[in-house]
């Protein structure tokens, strides 16, 4: 993971409700509108946490017809989850 780009993850997951948002997409792909009910936040403000969730690739997001759709990218969460467990030295063995 780049410094640049740990930066944009560390920054977007700084956010608890962006936190919750990852949550919630665990379960499956969510519309914003979907996502949003579970908040008690307007609707500009769930486009503002989705767009720095997408700005830092922590989230996909695809039009169908007339709605965007939101998932997971998994792909970057696995690279968060291997830079933190280096950073902790989880799973290094030990020199003799």
């Amino acid at each position: 993971m780049t410094p640049m780009r740990s930066e944009a993850v560390f920054k977007a997951l700084a956010d608890p409700s962006r936190r919750r948002m990852l949550e919630l997409l665990q379960a499956g792909s969510m519309t914003a509108g979907e996502l949003g009910g579970h908040f008690d936040f307007s609707a500009p403000s769930v486009s503002h946490h989705l767009a720095a969730l997408r700005s830092a690739d922590l989230v996909r997001s695809e039009r169908r017809g007339q709605n965007i759709v939101y998932s997971l990218n998994t792909s970057v969460l696995e690279d968060l989850s291997r830079f933190v467990l280096d950073l902790l030295g989880v799973g290094q063995k030990e020199q003799p």
